[in-house]
Formats: C-alpha cells, structure tokens, sequence
C-alpha cells in the first residue's frame, strides 16, 4: 500500500503541572503517569486527575486531526471534568481519529520529572499507554528525563509533558 504525503499527520501535545503535597496537606492529587500510580508525597494540582501525560497525548491526537485542544474540548469549569480520569480524554481523541478515517502510526513522548524516576516503570506506562489508545506498545515511546535541578520542574515542583504523534488516514481497505 502506498502512502501519500497528505494522508500523515502529525500532532504536538505539551503540557505542565505544579506539584504540591497531597491533601490534606496540599492541594496535589495522586501521582500518575500515562494511567500508572506513582508513590509519592507530591501531585499534581489540577480539575481532573491531572495526568500530565495522558494531557500531552490528548493534546497530541486533537492537533493531528486539526481540533480545538484539551482545554477548550474538556474546560476545567465543567464540574463533569472535576477529578475525571485523563484516560476518558485520550479514549474521546481516540474516537474521533477512527470518526474522521485515521489510525495511529507512532507516539514518542517525554516526561521530565525530577522524581521519582520512571526508567524502573517506562514499560509498564508504555504498555498503559497503548492500552488506552487501543494501539501496540510497539508503537509508543516514553523518555523519562530530568530537568538537572534547574527551575521548577528540576526543583520538584512541576512535571512537564512533550509528546508527538503521527497518524495515518486509511485507505479504502481499512
């Protein structure tokens, strides 16, 4: 099968989080990565779980397909939203690529994060990841990276997400 330059699409998701003590002491809700639960004495402040990856994925798969971003399609205003699991915002995504003809050829993302280290648990969220978008773990890739104590997230005060995803249209054949 051969495919066309205007049949791929790539998208970029990015997204950031504070980190705080988990309640009562904070404000942070649980740690997770990509649908993982971390242990941790920090989280992320946020409206929905705040899964910061599964936000930088979503972002990703809405602007391949050219949609509004995560924000406008999921407000944090909306009550529906409060503490709402980020995997119902990727399986959303994930239904408008195959609505709209599309399938997923690749994920590579990168978490940083000053701790804890996700090299011990990077398959296990590969492999959560890949569930969530219904695709092969061999098709995601997630790079766990430091910020070398420089600013907020390398001081343990923030997680940041990169995250880029190609689709493909299918053809007549599916």
């Amino acid at each position: 099968m051969r495919i066309w330059a205007q049949d791929l699409r790539i998208g970029h998701g990015y997204d950031l989080h504070r980190l705080e003590p988990i309640g009562p002491d904070g404000q942070g809700r649980p740690l997770r990565i990509g649908g993982v639960a971390f242990e941790h004495d920090r989280g992320p402040v946020s409206h929905s779980d705040g899964d910061a990856l599964l936000h930088a994925i979503t972002d990703a798969v809405l602007g391949a397909l050219a949609l509004p971003d995560i924000g406008q399609m999921f407000p944090d205003h909306d009550p529906a939203n409060e503490a709402r699991d980020s995997a119902a915002f990727v399986r959303e995504a994930m239904r408008l690529v195959r609505q709209r003809g599309f399938e997923i050829i690749n994920l590579d993302a990168t978490v940083v994060l000053e701790r804890p280290k996700l090299g011990p648990r990077r398959d296990e969220i590969r492999r959560s990841v890949a569930r969530i978008l219904e695709i092969d773990p061999e098709q995601v890739n997630v790079k766990g990276k430091t910020h070398e104590r420089v600013d907020a997230v390398g001081e343990g005060r923030a997680v940041e997400v990169h995250c880029v995803v190609l689709i493909r249209k299918l053809g007549p054949e599916g």
